[in-house]
């Protein structure tokens, strides 16, 4: 018998196994997670399909003691991924599956190409699915799905750029804007087409839009925003295990006095240098009191005077389930975010000034401050409301 430990859908596992055992079988004899399809056990068929290090790979020809140390996704892994979400419904949508036999191959295969060729089209869909097959369908309700799935995450980044951005303050100064400036503008058309587009798309999401200003040049802020390590030293409670270019997983550490929670999870990053812009698309678990999120943030860069300064747009969509979903929706959930934002945009000004982040990565995110931080920005709204 040979020890192997490693990371299965996010939690760290330890096991005694045979030197010759595939993964195909360690997984569904020893974990239960019956989900990965053991087809042809040659690595043909593609059934057998998971997630290695962020890459495919056919765990009927893969030794369970070849992934000591690994991070290995099954397909129950993906059970809150954003991504998986839209492909499960795009499949029902389209029919992409009758016996369902492959369909857990298929869609992580169907991820896959998702994220790392964005602008597929056809053709390269069909060659990229060739390792996985499908006896019933035909494949053209497949081919359909992932191609729709490609296309509308296209239409939301496209909405979420084209929103128009909220008037920006000095960093780390966000004041509410008062009810006067806003109360006669009525949203143009395509404002409210974007709104319209987004809930119909994401029922039970929540959007908040932030901008702040960081007096540096905007070329600074790209290559900040670039790395994903920089970056999250400037979040509270936020630790990064493992990144690269379009991939970082971690965790985010919160404490609300006594209580302490940790959300594991991932996100996908892709950065278009062309409109100086980028999307951020993660989720996670706090595995202790059984809370779920997801969302996404799409950034753009501006330059402001001469581009001496870089201001800063925000888009994000998220959703919450478990005990925080009814937070999400509460008015003083949008002032917390504000003063997340806040904190952000400070430690970037700080770290690019040759400072540290007020706080690392290393302490918790102390919701409890932030609350009443957030709790005094809402009051001072209603106030000025009533005046």
């Amino acid at each position: 018998m040979t020890t192997v430990a490693f990371t299965l859908n996010g939690v760290p596992i330890s096991a005694d196994v045979q030197p010759r055992t595939h993964l195909g079988d360690f997984l569904r004899d020893g974990h239960r997670l019956s989900g990965t399809h053991l087809g042809c056990e040659h690595g043909v068929c593609g059934a057998c399909t998971v997630q290695i290090n962020g890459a495919q790979a056919r765990s009927c020809l893969t030794l369970a003691v070849a992934c000591d140390g690994a991070e290995v996704m099954t397909i129950e892994g993906f059970d809150h991924d954003p991504v998986m979400a839209d492909l499960r419904e795009a499949f029902t949508t389209h029919h992409g599956l009758q016996c369902g036999f492959c369909t857990p191959g298929m869609l992580i295969a169907a991820r896959d190409i998702v994220l790392r060729v964005p602008d597929a089209a056809e053709k390269t869909i069909r060659r990229e699915l060739s390792g996985n097959l499908c006896r019933c369908t035909g494949y053209v309700g497949i081919v359909d799905a992932i191609a729709s799935v490609i296309e509308k995450r296209k239409e939301r980044t496209e909405a979420a750029l084209a929103t128009p951005a909220r008037t920006a303050a000095a960093f780390a100064t966000f004041e509410p804007i008062a009810p006067s400036s806003t109360a006669s503008r009525s949203p143009s058309s395509r404002e409210t087409l974007t709104f319209a587009r987004e809930a119909s798309l994401r029922p039970g999401w929540t959007r908040f839009d932030e901008s702040f200003v960081i007096h540096k040049p905007r070329a600074v802020i790209w290559e900040l925003f670039g790395d994903v390590r920089r970056v999250a030293a400037c979040l509270p409670g936020v630790e990064v295990t493992s990144c690269d270019d379009t991939s970082a997983k971690g965790r985010m550490m919160t404490k609300l006095g006594p209580i302490a929670a940790s959300f594991a999870g991932s996100a996908l990053i892709t950065r278009d240098p062309a409109n100086w812009s980028g999307t951020i698309v993660g989720a996670g678990t706090d595995s202790g009191s059984g809370s779920r999120t997801k969302g996404e943030i799409v950034y753009r860069l501006g330059p402001i005077e001469q581009d001496e300064m870089t201001r800063v747009d925000l888009s994000v969509l998220y959703n919450l389930q478990g005990s925080l979903a009814q937070f999400s929706r509460s008015g003083l959930a949008q002032e917390f975010a504000r003063q997340l934002v806040a904190k952000f945009a400070e430690n970037c000004s700080s770290q690019l000034g040759g400072g540290q982040p007020a706080a690392p990565a290393s302490q918790s995110l102390d919701v409890g401050k932030m609350l009443w931080l957030a709790s005094l920005a809402w009051l001072k709204q209603i106030f000025r409301r009533s005046n």
